[in-house]
């Protein structure tokens, strides 16, 4: 492979990254730090995954909350089955990660078959219908979920790999681990030929269909492979509160992941891992002097959709490649200047 080859930086990318995080790791820092850390990975991976449809695929969702919160209350009801942690062994939480995954996927299966055959207001109103149909029934079905009060009385965090889950450092290292991957994994499908389909889609689906592309079968895959990365941020915020609670898969947890999109860059793939940090500092920041978080975010969409006019890390490219233009433009006038002087 040459070492140019775009999909070789990103696995360098993610190896980098990952040996940032685990040195991190290893410096033994504040259990403040690497808590605050294991959320904002939780919180990553949903506002991604949601960044491959909205800004991949121009799919607006407005329930993609669920998917998160399926993760982590399927990861905790089968970790809470002695005979599945007596069957599985050390291997109960990676079992049980695979498990959330994949039954997260199924119910974005489901779901997308319905959807997809919308667009625009239609898609997002049927997505938050379906939301708040999985809300009802995590209430409802209170024997296996808690219902209101959430999957309380602890989930089992049986050691695997030399991991305790227990321990602030190691469950650092597992939410580490399932970030990148899961970053990782959404990366390669934007660079595969699936991801092209799909900003052709986001730009024209009629033309696309056109072209002979099954573009409902693209929107169901890519509404699936969104559910079951979401469902890994559920699995995190499940092992940091051993826990599941159905607030996870409120409608005001999707929307807070949009405005995170709106605000790190809608049209960048890192855009909304910037938008989730600078969202966490705003919240953490203004608890300091005032209790208002709900005020200030909203001053700082404001900012940005009314000033900034896109994304913080849109405006930064933009930027750029401004400054990068009037250079280019200049160099030819500075180079005939010099050409005519006597």
């Amino acid at each position: 492979m040459n070492m140019s080859s775009p999909l070789l930086r990103v696995f360098a990318l993610a190896a980098a990254v990952m040996a940032v995080l685990l040195v991190i790791a290893a410096l033994n820092p504040s259990v403040w730090l690497l808590d605050t850390m294991t959320g904002l990975f939780a919180s990553a991976l949903l506002v991604m995954s949601l960044h491959l449809l909205i800004g991949y695929t121009g799919l607006v969702s407005f329930g993609h909350a669920a998917y998160f919160a399926a993760g982590g209350y399927i990861f905790g009801m089968v970790l809470q089955m002695p005979a599945f942690i007596a069957a599985m062994g050390s291997w109960s939480v990676p079992a049980a990660t695979l498990f959330a995954m994949a039954g997260s996927g199924l119910f974005a299966f489901f779901v997308g078959l319905i959807c997809a055959r919308l667009s625009e207001i239609y898609f997002a109103f049927l997505t938050l219908a379906f939301q708040m149909l999985f809300v009802s029934i995590i209430q409802g079905l209170v024997a296996y979920t808690g219902g209101d009060q959430g999957l309380t009385g602890g989930i089992p965090r049986p050691e695997f790999l030399g991991l305790n889950l227990a321990q602030a450092s190691d469950r650092y290292v597992f939410a580490a681990i399932l970030f990148v991957l899961g970053v990782l994994a959404i990366r390669l499908v934007t660079l595969s030929s699936f991801g092209a389909t799909l900003r052709c889609i986001r730009d024209n689906e009629r033309r696309t269909a056109f072209l002979g592309v099954n573009t409902y079968k693209a929107k169901v895959l890519v509404f699936t492979l969104a559910g079951s990365i979401a469902a890994l941020g559920g699995v995190i915020l499940a092992v940091f509160t051993s826990a599941a609670y159905p607030e996870w898969a409120s409608w005001s947890v999707s929307g807070e992941a949009i405005f995170m999109i709106m605000l790190g860059g809608l049209n960048s793939f890192y855009g909304p891992l910037i938008g989730v940090v600078v969202m966490r500092a705003i919240n953490d920041v203004t608890l300091l002097y005032t209790t208002h978080t709900e005020l200030t975010k909203g001053l700082a969409i404001l900012f940005v959709v009314l000033v900034l006019r896109r994304g913080i890390l849109d405006w930064i490219m933009d930027r750029h490649k401004n400054r990068t233009r009037s250079k280019t433009a200049a160099s030819p006038a500075r180079k005939e200047q010099t050409d005519v002087a006597p």
